[in-house]
């Protein structure tokens, strides 16, 4: 008998989706919305996320070595700094890289390397340039340089610079930044949510409120709540894959025509790429949201006409 109920509920969904053609067709159009929008949000904060990680790449702290400082000092330096938490990578330029670089960045200034070519030493010391996972991170970084922990192995100061008070003001700034991003980002996706389920579950509500006096009959004859629930949640369901398969098919163009342009606005995150990797988490989230959707706003919205 369970078995044949099930079998009923469920081609009365099918009978009141196909029944109330119109009606369905406004409910997909809504919900497709709603999904568009779950599904913007995730390119968004994809979006967002890539922004953020090339702000942090960005900020670094250069730690300047003296001239006299012996190389496997140095290297021990960098070990510690690399052991330090938060510390993401630590990169290794020898006083000889420090040249080559700094002649480089000046090859257009003839008067400052003349004055170099007149010194007989290299009057660079090697550099410890310092990346850290977040940008509060550096002032522990900058501390531990400060302590006994940066001396080298007869206990003379090897360090002769640290940037990172030049850059503190920047690096501030920049950590402000990620946090209010982080938060709008967070709350827009929360406010976005919240008005896409109210519209569609209103819209649900209006394609119930077509069948209550069928409702009233059924409830009168004595059928139970979960049995005349049965077809609308069944019908809900369909909305929401419908809806689903809609609004996928709609990101594929759409992600492959904005995929050149994120490349090069968004720190080379090509949206395309993005929906072709993470097809199936998107397609998770989008047909899983359009179907929890369709099946408790009509759960809920018939509940309203149960009662004679």
């Amino acid at each position: 008998m369970f078995f044949v109920n099930i079998k009923r509920v469920i081609r009365a969904g099918f009978v009141n989706f196909w029944r109330n053609g119109f009606v369905s067709l406004a409910s997909i159009l809504i919900m497709t919305v709603t999904l568009f929008v779950i599904g913007s949000l995730l390119f968004l904060l994809a979006t967002l996320d890539a922004s953020l990680i090339d702000l942090r790449s960005k900020v670094d702290v250069n730690v300047y070595l003296a001239t006299s400082a012996p190389e496997e000092d140095v290297l021990a330096l960098q070990k510690s700094i690399q052991a330090l938490p938060g510390v993401k990578k630590v990169i290794y330029v020898s006083a000889t890289e420090a040249l080559d670089n700094f002649k480089k960045r000046h090859q257009n200034d003839a008067p400052t390397l003349d004055a170099l070519s007149e010194l007989s030493d290299n009057p660079l010391g090697a550099v410890l340039n310092v990346s850290a996972n977040e940008p509060g991170q550096y002032e522990a970084v900058a501390s531990f340089l400060k302590s006994d922990n940066a001396l080298s192995s007869d206990r003379q100061v090897i360090v002769a610079k640290v940037n990172y008070e030049d850059n503190k003001l920047a690096i501030d700034v920049l950590s402000k930044i990620i946090a209010s991003a982080q938060k709008l980002g967070l709350a827009l996706t929360v406010v976005l949510i919240i008005i896409s389920i109210m519209i569609t579950f209103n819209t649900i509500r209006l394609v119930i409120y077509t069948a209550r006096d069928e409702i009233s009959v059924m409830r009168l004859v004595g059928a139970s709540s979960k049995y005349i629930r049965g077809p609308f949640v069944v019908s809900g369901v369909m909305y929401g894959i419908i809806a689903g398969a809609i609004t996928l098919a709609i990101f594929y163009p759409m992600t492959y025509w904005l995929g050149t342009s994120t490349a090069n606005f968004f720190n080379g995150i090509n949206v395309f790429s993005y929906f072709i990797t993470n097809f199936a988490q998107i397609f998770a989230i989008i047909m899983g949201s359009g179907i929890f959707l369709g099946a408790v706003s009509s759960w809920l919205s018939a509940s309203r006409y149960l009662r004679v």
